[in-house]
């Protein structure tokens, strides 16, 4: 991502000119796929300029540390950190604060707090760490894209330039007690060791595991910058190409950028071994720019624009993505076209923070004599951003804990699903509860002790509740739609001697058949569902199981979901756990709300109190449906709390001062709370 400079070059190389074109017309490139991919213009494999970046980033560094050692046979970690915080931190810098105060202003105030703290986690290079668990936090569905999003790369680079230089001197001081071997050499051998084998195999590993989490973190990036390391490490043998093969390999590695640039998607799994094509590719139009003839890649690198371009990467990247963001947040979603127009519009402010913040603190001579001072400067402007997240993160936490006051209502005296809402009814609390900020944050328990099970995980992991000593054990089996009633089924257990486990999963139905995740066949969902079954028909089963689902689908015979694979899956399952003697009841799915009411927070939070702007009409879910078909037609029970949820047929954003949804079709806390008195009331007569 970083525009390092290329005036590293070994001076002896007779192609250093032609050389620099390659580099600064790859960058060009990279930065050009990324964009018009962000602007839903480019090649559905644009992303791949990210990796493009890395290698050409880590041969950069390379070649100018190792010209460094060469030369005075030492490394100053001063003097290289002082070049990195004065040619990447100001700039980085001024867009952090800018894309703070357009998020202030712009951005649904809902996610404000949680921008806050991308923003600071950017500042302090590690953002990528921080988008790495909330790709795997099931409650953060209805988060917009950060509009630091851009930023995780930067923060592997940085990662990168922190570790990098610390295995150099690791690998001299292990060579200076051998006594023969070229620095070259060495390094080579230590970067291979150390970041290249262990880290493109763990990539693999967790691209096949938790492909989600795979693409942000360091630990399965660090090879492809390690890859760019490692062609600076043989610069002198690449000098020696014979001019036609040298040529020839620089336009294969061209066509292996066209080739991954189309062929690949966002289903690709990444980065993973998928991730070679590119890195290679690059690589080796790096190699061929040592010795090609000018019939190679460098008479389109080279070019003038590509190269004005390819100076000017590292501001492009860093404003497109809050410029694109900006506009979304006031027109908003984008087409390709008006997409393109934001990307182009970014060109102003990068040219700008090019010409007069980049560029002159680069080539400062007062920071270049004094290392001391380029590091306290870049480390003052991180401060200030950082401050400035953290106050943003603030003022969210803070706006998303204001509650109001219960009032007394409840629904102890109602016998009969309310018709609709009034006016005249009395509200539960004396103001609007929980606030829209706060409504992601109105979950389970559970969640926070950890009684979910993960995505990547199928060992069942119960959670106890209700009465411990209970004479009736009830267990709660299913996804994120039967966990949010685990509160209000603990205080009922609680009340009426019911011993509560709960025993969920995230986007995991009870089916005893394979459902999918991410448009891949969910293995981990159907070996925990085995599991299950296993236990809940078992000596130590339970009297009932309570269940319900977001799920209407599975997978059939010839591979495509359906939804009669998923009633056969359910009436397998229910028939299993009956014939064992064990009660089964099924609780409604929560019904969705529509696309332009969701997330409901938000459209609260626009609205305010306005119940009608926020209201849509009740329309039972798919998972509702098949539900009840099954309890039907095996005599197990089906309870429907849909009429309590949508009051008189109308699903609403506020109810009696409530605010009823959370993320997706989940609703809040709170809402659980004042559903538990009628849930108790259909629940009593089954669970005996």
């Amino acid at each position: 991502m970083t525009s390092t400079g290329t005036r590293a070059v070994p001076a002896t190389t007779r192609t250093a000119k032609r050389w620099r074109s390659d580099v600064e017309g790859l960058r060009a490139v990279a930065v050009g796929l990324v964009l018009t991919y962000h602007a839903g213009l480019g090649p559905s494999g644009g992303f791949i300029g990210v990796d493009v970046f890395f290698v050409v980033s880590g041969f950069v560094i390379t070649t100018q540390v190792v010209r460094e050692v060469e030369r005075d046979s030492r490394l100053s970690l001063r003097t290289f950190y002082a070049r990195r915080a004065k040619r990447l931190l100001p700039a980085a810098g001024l867009v952090l604060l800018t894309t703070a105060a357009l998020t202030w202003f712009l951005a649904p105030r809902t996610q404000r707090g949680v921008f806050g703290l991308d923003i600071a986690g950017a500042a302090g290079y590690v953002v990528n760490w921080v988008f790495a668990g909330r790709s795997v936090d099931y409650l953060a569905e209805d988060l917009e894209p950060s509009p630091v999003l851009h930023f995780w790369s930067l923060a592997v680079e940085e990662q990168f330039y922190l570790v990098w230089p610390l295995a150099i001197l690791g690998v001299l001081l292990v060579r200076r007690r051998l006594p023969y071997g070229s620095i070259r050499l060495a390094l080579a051998a230590g970067l291979a060791v150390l970041i290249i084998v262990p880290t493109f195999v763990w990539s693999m590993v967790l691209t096949a595991e938790d492909p989600a989490r795979a693409f942000f973190v360091t630990t399965t990036r660090l090879w492809e910058m390690g890859i760019g390391a490692f062609v600076a490490l043989g610069a002198r043998r690449w000098d020696r190409l014979s001019p036609g093969p040298a040529t020839a390999l620089g336009w294969l590695g061209v066509a292996g950028l066209g080739v991954a640039a189309v062929g690949y998607s966002s289903a690709t799994a990444w980065p993973g071994h998928a991730a070679l094509l590119p890195t290679l590719s690059t690589a080796a139009v790096v190699v061929a720019g040592f010795s090609a003839h000018r019939a190679g890649p460098e008479v389109v690198l080279g070019t003038r624009p590509l190269r004005w371009v390819g100076g000017l990467s590292y501001s492009l990247y860093l404003w497109h993505w809050p410029v694109l963001r900006a506009a979304e947040w006031t027109l908003g979603p984008l087409d390709a076209a008006s997409g393109t127009i934001a990307v182009l519009l970014s060109v102003v402010p990068a040219w700008l923070s090019y010409r007069l913040v980049e560029n002159p603190l680069r080539h400062s001579t007062w920071l270049g004599e004094h290392p001391g001072r380029a590091l306290r400067v870049g480390a003052a402007v991180s401060a200030v951003c950082l401050v400035a997240g953290l106050a943003m993160w603030g003022l969210g936490r803070a706006a998303a804990t204001t509650e109001g006051t219960p009032t007394g209502a409840g629904f102890s005296s109602l016998t009969e699903p309310p018709a609709a809402q009034s006016p005249a009814d009395e509200p539960f609390f004396d103001e609007l509860t929980p606030t829209p900020e706060g409504a992601t944050a109105d979950v389970p328990a559970l969640y926070a002790k950890g009684c979910q099970t993960e995505i990547e995980v199928s060992i069942p992991r119960p959670c106890p509740g209700g009465d411990p000593d209970g004479a009736t054990s009830v267990a709660v089996v299913g996804d994120s739609k039967v966990a949010q009633w685990v509160p209000a089924l603990d205080e009922i257990g609680s009340r009426r001697g019911w011993k509560v486990t709960s025993w969920t999963k995230s986007s995991c139905p009870f089916v005893d058949a394979t459902v999918t995740y991410d448009e891949r066949p969910y293995d981990a969902c159907r070996a925990w569902g085995e599991e299950m079954l296993e236990r809940l028909t078992g000596p130590d089963r339970p009297d009932v199981v309570i269940t319900s689902t977001v799920y209407s689908r599975a997978l059939g015979p010839d591979g495509d979901p359906a939804s009669a694979p998923f009633a056969a899956g359910l009436r397998s399952a229910w028939q299993r756990l009956q014939d064992a003697g064990v009660t089964v009841v099924a609780l409604s799915n929560t019904p969705s709300p529509p696309g332009d009411i969701s997330p409901v927070y938000e459209c609260v939070a626009d609205h305010g109190n306005d119940v009608a702007a926020c209201s849509w009409p009740y329309e039972p879910s798919d998972a509702s449906a098949v539900m009840r078909e099954v309890a039907d037609e095996i005599g197990a029970h089906y309870v429907d709390m849909d009429p309590w949820v949508c009051p008189g047929g109308t699903c609403v954003g506020v109810y009696r001062n409530v605010l009823t949804y959370r993320q997706g079709s989940h609703i809040t806390l709170t809402f659980i709370g004042v559903l538990a008195d009628p849930l108790e009331e259909l629940l009593a007569p089954l669970v005996r």
